[in-house]
């Protein structure tokens, strides 16, 4: 079961990646610029109109929760570099540079994935698209909370984790949806 978790996370993580490049080629890296707790919010937006659209019978715009679930794990992504790099004044990474810290960050939260997906059993498969994404803002809950303390924790892991944790959980929902 874990290959056939792991080949499916590269499926929808190749989707990401790909919808990643053609940004960068027709924006450059001005998401460098923001903050993170613009980014923060960005994903706190995505994910507040997942949630509408689970709840909602009526849609006014024809985008479903696949593209909004993408867009929590390309932001989150950039979160995870931006909080590495820092924020900038004007943009400073070319696509390729880009894309290795990209990478580099999609390879740790998959490893990451694998080792709490061995410890939990793969848990994620009997539970709901909707439970996941409750977690989500959950996640930016406690992200906004952090940032609050400017960054400091107690207990508790940090930012990135709870990034780490954004991307999985929308790569199973991805799954589950694209099951169904």
């Amino acid at each position: 079961m874990a290959n056939k978790t792991s080949n499916q996370y590269d499926s929808i993580t190749s989707t990401c990646r790909d919808l990643f490049i053609k940004k960068m080629k027709d924006y450059g890296s001005a998401w460098r610029i923001l903050r993170l707790t613009s980014l923060t919010d960005q994903i706190f937006i995505k994910a507040q109109r997942i949630r509408s659209l689970q709840t909602n019978k009526i849609r006014k715009v024809d985008e479903g929760q696949s593209s909004e679930f993408i867009g929590i794990i390309n932001y989150s992504i950039m979160s995870l570099i931006q909080n590495e790099k820092g924020i900038v004044e004007s943009p400073d990474l070319n696509s390729d540079q880009a894309l290795e810290l990209y990478d580099t960050h999609l390879s740790d939260t998959k490893l990451l994935m694998e080792n709490k997906n061995h410890d939990y059993g793969e848990a994620w498969r009997d539970m709901r698209v909707s439970s996941l994404t409750d977690l989500i803002i959950q996640k930016i809950l406690r992200i906004k909370q952090i940032e609050d303390n400017e960054g400091k924790t107690l207990v508790s892991e940090g930012i990135e984790a709870n990034y780490q944790d954004m991307i999985n959980y929308s790569v199973f929902a991805l799954i589950h949806l694209k099951d169904n």
